[in-house]
């Protein structure tokens, strides 16, 4: 798994960031470790406004490891993350989730016997507490706005439905839903199209689309790699913790370093 170790340094060089868009969240010479094994191994990484990041990478590659550590599941070792200027280390992920950053999980962690519109106005905190002002009429403001979420996603037929009795392509749908109502600025989603249909994964990027258009940014952890030529604007290379490129979805496929590395080939 070390065969291109003499090539990271050219390659980093090759695949620099590029782009000029504000600088929302950025990592510097990041480190976690589990005993001996290191699983991020001096990250450093911008995410971009209106830019869709891919993180991609064989399995064990540290990549949900990166989600948990800038979420705030897990404390680094060593190294920063600044959100807009603001430093994240410390800080719980329910502070983090206010800041404005939101995130998806692989196994969904749905509300299964809420409905769907419960799922989402969940997500609606601080302003879904019952003791808020203004009453009804700021009641009937945040479910319009759900039934809105819910009309993107393709789910307003099953609004009053269990998570539950959902089909899969639905619960995925349920959780996006429940990340754009978290008006958070930017997205972190692991694995979203994961599973999905050709009609549904269509329907996914077309939404996630329509979402960046209006000023979100995404990371996504993504193996599919039709899904990644389809979504990306940037994709981040990792293995073994390390980050080995980060740049254009052309520059970063047709790598053959790195390409062996993806399909388990050393010896190309």
């Amino acid at each position: 798994m070390n065969a291109i170790t003499e090539h990271e340094g050219a390659m980093q060089a090759a695949l620099a960031p590029q782009g000029d868009g504000e600088v929302l969240l950025s990592i510097r010479h990041l480190n976690k470790s589990f005993g001996g094994l290191k699983v991020t191994n001096d990250v450093s990484l911008d995410l971009r406004a209106g830019i869709v990041t891919t993180l991609v990478g064989p399995n064990g590659a540290g990549k949900t490891t990166l989600f948990n550590q800038i979420t705030g599941h897990l404390v680094p070792d060593d190294g920063e993350i600044l959100w807009r200027g603001q430093s994240l280390i410390g800080r719980r992920h329910f502070q983090i989730a206010r800041m404005g950053i939101a995130r998806t999980f692989q196994d969904l962690r749905l509300f299964n016997q809420m409905s769907v519109e419960e799922n989402v106005l969940t997500v609606m905190e601080p302003v879904s507490w019952i003791w808020q002002p203004g009453g009804c009429a700021a009641r009937q403001q945040r479910l319009e706005r759900v039934h809105d979420i819910l009309a993107r996603t393709g789910l307003a037929t099953k609004a009053r439905t269990r998570a539950l009795d959902l089909s899969y392509a639905e619960r995925k749908f349920l959780s996006m839903a429940r990340i754009m109502a978290a008006d958070a600025r930017i997205w972190l989603l692991d694995e979203p199209a994961s599973g999905l249909d050709r009609s549904s994964y269509k329907r996914f990027l077309g939404l996630l689309r329509s979402e960046v258009a209006k000023g979100v940014t995404v990371c996504i952890i993504e193996h599919n790699l039709d899904i990644v030529v389809g979504i990306s604007d940037r994709i981040a290379f990792l293995d073994q913790g390390k980050l080995l490129a980060d740049g254009l979805p052309d520059e970063v496929l047709k790598n053959p370093h790195l390409a062996a590395i993806y399909f388990g080939d050393q010896t190309s």
